[in-house]
């Protein structure tokens, strides 16, 4: 007698490899891009899920820190945070020193404790504009979450509420204008798709030698 359900489900397909270990031991392998540390940045649209990312792929790493640029930007400078990061981060890194940075509270609206990354082999710096012309130089890896802006903010706004609506009115309006002078997708060396069953890492643009 035959059997009425389909191939899939008579002869299950093993699920897709983790493509995050392997993409941990070429990152390693790449040469230091500021001082000892291989700097990796996660960018794409707010709401595309890098911060997840950055989360498995760091655990991939071994636990390498990872910075947040949320912790950086502030309600008047969504995208004003460069000075910060260059002076609390970027300046001892090359120096081989660890970072030290006060993080924003967005609740309280003012900077709180100071936090501290090592200057460790991988360190990963996720956020929309991780990947900006200022930043460019000093990365080892840029990777791109596919993901259109569209989805992206809509997934953004179902995770926050509608509490957040008119923040997200002026958020949008803010990223438009940065990725409108300042792309980031065009100099990408990998593409991270996210999909039902985990993580698709692709050829960017600007491929990885």
């Amino acid at each position: 007698m035959n059997d009425p359900r389909p191939a899939s489900a008579r002869f299950p397909l093993d699920p897709p490899p983790d493509p995050l270990p392997a993409l941990a031991r070429r990152l390693r392998a790449l040469p230091p891009s500021l001082g000892p540390v291989r700097l990796v940045a996660v960018d794409g649209h707010a709401g595309s899920g890098k911060t997840t990312f950055g989360a498995r792929l760091a655990a991939a790493l071994g636990g390498a820190p990872v910075l947040h640029l949320d912790d950086l930007a502030t309600h008047e400078e969504l995208f004003g945070w460069v000075g910060r990061l260059a002076e609390g981060v970027l300046t001892p890194f090359a120096r081989g020193e660890a970072a030290r940075y006060r993080a924003y509270d967005w609740v309280a609206r003012r900077f709180a404790e100071e936090r501290e990354l090592p200057a460790a082999p991988v360190v990963l710096v996720e956020g929309v504009g991780a990947g900006r012309r200022a930043l460019r130089p000093h990365l080892a890896c840029l990777m791109w979450m596919e993901l259109a802006n569209e989805n992206s903010w809509e997934r953004g706004q179902l995770r926050d509420g509608p509490g957040l609506t008119e923040f997200w009115d002026g958020w949008k309006r803010a990223e438009v204008e940065h990725f409108t002078v300042d792309p980031t997708r065009p100099y990408a060396e990998l593409l991270i798709l996210q999909g039902e069953e985990g993580y698709e890492v692709l050829p960017g643009p600007r491929q990885l030698p």
